[in-house]
């Protein structure tokens, strides 16, 4: 079926339908039912019928005609795939059509609480944490990081071979001086492909070093061991390499690189107490508002 890419706007559905024994949450019309103003549909699938009206006008106003044509053209593909995956399953299962109804029931009350739960988690949550903190649950969970990779905190740089004044780097990356930093940065800015200069940084070795000769060393362990400094080349580029500190796998990470995820981490266990917080507040309230109560089965 060739589809004609239009301008409209359009908003992707969610389409429960292979649960749903031929409902859908899209309006859909049979036809011989009820008609859009038009009554132009844009798909068919056995009965079901999908018009523009059902889609229109919904994409942020953001969105391009071309991305907005080319989003219409894989979701009415979509479309038409599930309404035929519903009528395979209609033909081939006999659906118990109250099950379903209340799965439906049950995915609503679900969302609806989610939805709740997020506003309060995003009305109380405190994103505000420290330093110590971040050491603190570090030191009590040090077990717990353990490097995958091998990391290093250095620096690294990769110049065209026709680059000018190739042959100051190495003396500027070693110099202590503070005009020398400023004098490398500028150089790579305007010089260099690649370049990594904040050698407080901790990074993974194997990123630093893609698409390099460098990462071709069959063994990293014992290069890293052996080498602080490095300098080679391929056809086109030259590349520079200064190791002040790595760390090999398998060993405890560094507090610094471990730093977000453990933020992440803090964040989400707080997110958890609060929900868990949520619950016992609504809970407790409706106990002094006697709101519920349990019969006994008997």
């Amino acid at each position: 079926m060739n589809l004609k890419k239009t301008g409209h706007k359009y908003l992707f559905i969610l389409i429960w339908a292979f649960t749903l024994s031929g409902c859908d949450f899209i309006k859909m019309k049979q036809e011989k039912g009820d008609q859009t103003p038009d009554g132009k549909p844009i798909a068919r699938a056995h009965d079901q019928f999908l018009y523009a009206e059902d889609v229109d006008g919904l994409l942020p106003d953001h969105i391009n005609p071309t991305d907005s044509a080319d989003w219409v053209e894989r979701y009415i593909d979509s479309w038409v795939k599930k309404q035929l995956l519903i009528r395979e399953a209609s033909s081939r299962i006999e659906f118990d059509e109250d099950e379903i109804e209340r799965k439906i029931l049950d995915y609503r009350y679900s969302l609806m609480g989610y939805e709740y739960q997020t506003f309060y988690i995003n009305e109380h949550l405190d994103l505000a944490i420290s330093d110590d903190e971040i050491e603190t649950y570090y030191n009590q969970n040090v077990d717990n990081f353990v490097l995958k990779q091998h990391i290093v905190r250095g620096m690294f740089i990769q110049l065209p071979k026709e680059a000018p004044r190739t042959d100051i780097v190495r003396d500027l990356l070693f110099s202590q001086k503070e005009t020398s930093f400023e004098e490398l940065n500028s150089y790579c800015l305007s010089f260099a492909t690649n370049y990594q200069l904040y050698d407080t940084v901790w990074m993974v070795f194997d990123e630093v070093v893609q698409n390099s000769p460098l990462a071709e060393i069959p063994n990293k362990v014992q290069f890293l061991r052996n080498n602080r400094y490095t300098q080679t080349s391929d056809a086109e580029f030259l590349y520079f390499l200064k190791i002040d500190e790595y760390r090999i796998s398998d060993n405890t990470s560094p507090l610094e690189f471990v730093k977000d995820d453990i933020r992440n981490i803090i964040l989400n266990k707080r997110k958890v107490e609060l929900a868990k917080k949520l619950e016992e507040e609504v809970y407790e309230r409706a106990i002094e508002n006697d709101d519920f109560e349990v019969y006994n089965k008997g």
